[in-house]
């Protein structure tokens, strides 16, 4: 059993790290709401990119001339997958939930008897896939001495993808991050880039509408395909970001209420140490009173 003094040295300790978990939650909850803002902002716009996009697509008549951004390679051999996690843990399971989703297509690809490769943003995805898929890891990045990631560095994500893929380095791009629907609920997500997929199947209007397009079809989709990854990865990016922030408001929540309990669990046991401390004190006192 431990000491008195053992007890109250732990007693101390859990003390702090609650001080310390609050704290985070306090800070999680103040970024929360600009960064949820942020992502609820992103939404419409990335959308009507990829709706546009659709659009013109369905105008254009030469799809055999058309961007290989839009129709692909005309292969489906090599796959690239972008993880976009976090490089800051404390979390709960944020970055565990998007490697899980990840490692999941990669069984399916490497099952189907594809070429895998794998790109990760943020350190943590990289460290988690390391140790299994480190041979299959073609590029990392990670912006941990940024204090706020902007457009300007999805761009960078956007064009190191774009090289590779006029390269032929690969045949189909998917990203891999969380949406955020709440605080307590984030929900991890798989889209492919290229090529761009059909999202709106289910709504019919976007091929009934008519456009007039100036200049050409092809000419505005050359410059709006690679613009639209790189939206796309912001986007990403803007979800991931209020993800994170309320996932950790959850754990830190979750831990300042352990750190409450083990506390209270601590006392109980350092006060009932303590008076049997005393009992046993008292009664050699008596004893030894008896016997003069």
């Amino acid at each position: 059993m431990p000491s008195l003094d053992d007890l109250k040295k732990r007693i101390k300790s859990v003390k702090s790290t609650q001080k310390i978990t609050k704290a985070m939650k306090m800070v999680a909850a103040a970024k929360l709401r600009r960064a949820q803002e942020n992502a609820e902002k992103g939404r419409p716009f990335s959308e009507k990119m990829n709706n546009i996009i659709l659009n013109l697509s369905n105008s254009v008549s030469d799809k055999d001339n058309a961007s290989k951004f839009l129709v692909g390679t005309g292969k489906n051999d090599v796959h690239l997958c972008v993880v976009i996690t976090a490089d800051r843990g404390l979390c709960g399971g944020f970055n565990t939930n998007i490697c899980r989703k990840a490692k999941n297509y990669f069984e399916k690809i490497l099952k189907e008897g594809k070429t895998l490769k794998i790109f990760t943003v943020g350190s943590k995805g990289y460290d988690q896939l390391k140790r299994v898929y480190g041979s299959y890891i073609i590029e990392k990045v990670n912006f941990k001495s940024y204090k706020k990631i902007t457009y300007k560095e999805a761009e960078q994500i956007g064009e190191k993808i774009i090289k590779l893929f006029n390269e032929s380095q690969f045949d189909a791009c998917k990203i891999f991050y969380n949406k955020f629907k709440n605080v307590i609920t984030q929900i991890p997500q798989e889209q492919q880039i290229i090529p761009i997929e059909n999202q709106k199947k289910k709504e019919e209007k976007t091929s009934d509408n008519f456009y007039e397009f100036e200049p050409e079809e092809n000419e505005i989709l050359e410059d709006l395909l690679p613009r639209n990854i790189s939206t796309q990865i912001f986007k990403a990016f803007l979800e991931n970001a209020a993800s994170e922030q309320g996932s950790r408001m959850t754990a830190m929540d979750s831990a300042t209420r352990n750190a409450g309990d083990l506390v209270e669990k601590l006392t109980i046991t350092y006060n009932r140490s303590r008076q049997a401390a005393i009992t046993k004190e008292l009664i050699e006192i008596i004893s030894g009173a008896e016997s003069l």
